[in-house]
């Protein structure tokens, strides 16, 4: 199958926290692994998290389920252009959006794929990007381009 869904650090970090997201672990089952994939960023922020925390029984925890379990985009020169148009066309709006947003963002715009987050509001103003709202149970349609009005000409 064709990898169709980039997970943002909200939903990838889930399978190591004490209680998983009820939506998260619905819906997460349901991919086949081969759809989905995490940006570097995305692995750098629960590493530091797992850093900062100190557990190693956490750490135990990742090595044992999430370490190595889906591929690792790199930020690469691709995904680099990508985050600079981005930065630059959220500036214009006066929408500045945080550097590790836009990463993960401009990942998943160079690979075509969808960004799945339980934090929509994060990637909302970014333009041009699929977003994928795990936060809440699907609705009849649940992908949403940010930076439209959802309303069709």
């Amino acid at each position: 199958m064709p990898r169709t869904h980039l997970l943002d650090t909200s939903v990838y970090s889930q399978p190591i926290r004490k209680k998983m997201h009820a939506v998260v672990a619905a819906r997460l089952p349901k991919l086949d692994q081969s759809q989905i994939a995490i940006s570097a960023i995305c692995e750098a922020e629960v590493l530091f998290g797992l850093k900062k925390n100190g557990s190693q029984q956490m750490r135990a925890i990742y090595d044992s389920i999430l370490r190595g379990r889906f591929p690792i985009l790199a930020v690469d020169a691709d995904v680099a252009a990508t985050y600079a148009d981005l930065r630059a066309d959220c500036e214009r709006q006066g929408a500045p959006v945080q550097d590790m947003d836009l990463l993960i963002a401009a990942t998943a715009k160079t690979h075509g794929l969808a960004v799945v987050t339980l934090n929509a509001s994060d990637f909302a103003r970014i333009p041009g990007v699929v977003v994928e709202d795990w936060s809440q149970p699907p609705q009849h349609t649940n992908k949403k381009e940010s930076g439209s009005s959802g309303e069709e000409a």
